[in-house]
């Protein structure tokens, strides 16, 4: 995983845990926040893929949901 996809999920299993939201639509929302957040930020450029980034991370879903589930 390039560590850009990885920053990203970080600060989305963050934003996560903090909003107790843990659900698919919830993830996919702090998924595009999160892109949004890294391109004010200057992380993310015009050169960057965003849809390839977004579709990366949201392929990760069950892995993320499986995270949550054991900790609950």
């Amino acid at each position: 995983m390039e560590s850009i996809t990885e920053e990203i999920l970080i600060l989305v299993k963050k934003k996560m845990a903090e909003q107790a939201a843990y659900g698919r639509d919830a993830y996919k929302e702090l998924v595009e926040e999160t892109i949004e957040y890294f391109r004010e930020k200057g992380k993310l450029t015009d050169d960057d893929n965003n849809e390839f980034i977004k579709d990366q991370l949201m392929n990760m879903w069950n892995t993320v949901e499986s995270e949550f589930s054991k900790n609950k």
